[in-house]
């Protein structure tokens, strides 16, 4: 096991005991998906369903050298009809988990979050990065990067309810949530700081549950504990947050990016809010952060059936 990964392949690990998840696969019409797709097949998280154009991806697969017999394709013409099929096969039970193949993300998110035909749950829509920061103990999870530009306090508590229940079936034993901002002290002049003032005013009136939430923190305060006694922050999150709820779609961005570039972190991707994990992958992923993202996927999936299953 490498030292660099080693928090990822512990999500791989959790995965061992957990039968493949049966995951929709849009559009997988280049090597990187397709070959991140049948990577997790091969490793047993996933029993991928590819759906797509039959021809182009036979021909990827000829072209890089992978076995797809006895793989399900679902044949669709183009990728906007990609997406749409492969939600269906969500909505008729027969995936699990959505996966993004080589089609852009506002394509396949289109297709789930349509009104009459789309995914959709009561939750709003968001979207978790778990990075694998080296030097960091733990997986840490940063939302909202990637789906909601501007959230209103409404979509910060379900991106925060979102995240919560991520970290849980992650296995993380204790989750601790730092709403980020520029500052930790509430400034009637930045909104971002009021709006973390109310979010743990919701957690204390038990509107949020399932962790521990504290903010208005500054980044530095919120992951270092030695910034969080300069400044005598006293809080069970300060200096020891695993989840870290950014202000909106650029600071997250920005944070996301400066860690992988910076720091040399992988990040793995996910879509919650939906009916089922959705996975969304880049390019530029490294084929351990495709699996991590896959990986959690299968955990979500996991919680979601043992949910229902308590439920009925």
């Amino acid at each position: 096991m490498s030292a660099k990964h080693e928090k990822y392949e512990r999500l791989i690990d959790a995965c061992k005991s957990i039968a493949p998840t049966p995951t929709a696969i849009a559009h997988p019409c280049d090597t990187s998906s397709l070959e991140g797709a049948m990577e997790a097949a091969r490793i047993g998280l996933i029993m991928p369903i590819l759906v797509g154009p039959r021809e182009r991806i036979l021909a990827v697969a000829v072209s890089s050298g992978l076995d797809l017999s006895g793989v399900e394709i679902v044949d669709a013409p183009h990728s906007e009809a990609s997406a749409t099929a492969a939600v269906q096969l969500v909505r008729e039970g027969r995936a699990e988990a959505l996966m993004k193949g080589s089609l852009h993300t506002d394509e396949l998110m289109a297709a789930v979050v349509r009104r009459d035909t789309g995914l959709r749950t009561a939750r709003r829509v968001s979207h978790c990065f778990v990075m694998d920061v080296p030097g960091h103990e733990q997986a840490l999870i940063i939302t909202d990067a990637a789906v909601n530009i501007a959230p209103t306090l409404e979509d910060k508590a379900d991106i925060l309810r979102n995240a919560i229940d991520l970290a849980h079936a992650m296995g993380m034993p204790e989750v601790r949530v730092a709403i980020l901002s520029a500052m930790e002290t509430v400034n009637p002049k930045v909104p971002s700081t009021i709006e973390a003032a109310a979010l743990c005013k919701m957690v204390d009136r038990r509107q949020i549950n399932g962790a521990l939430v504290d903010g208005p923190l500054a980044l530095d305060n919120a992951i270092n504990l030695e910034a969080a006694k300069v400044k005598q922050i006293d809080s069970p999150v300060a200096g020891r947050a695993n989840v870290l709820l950014v202000p909106d779609l650029e600071a997250g961005n920005m944070l996301a990016k400066s860690l992988s570039f910076l720091a040399g972190a992988d990040a793995a991707g996910i879509v919650l809010g939906a009916r089922v994990p959705i996975i969304l992958t880049s390019r530029a992923d490294s084929v351990i952060a495709r699996l991590a993202s896959c990986a959690v996927a299968v955990l979500v999936a996991k919680a979601r059936r043992e949910a229902a299953k308590a439920v009925g």
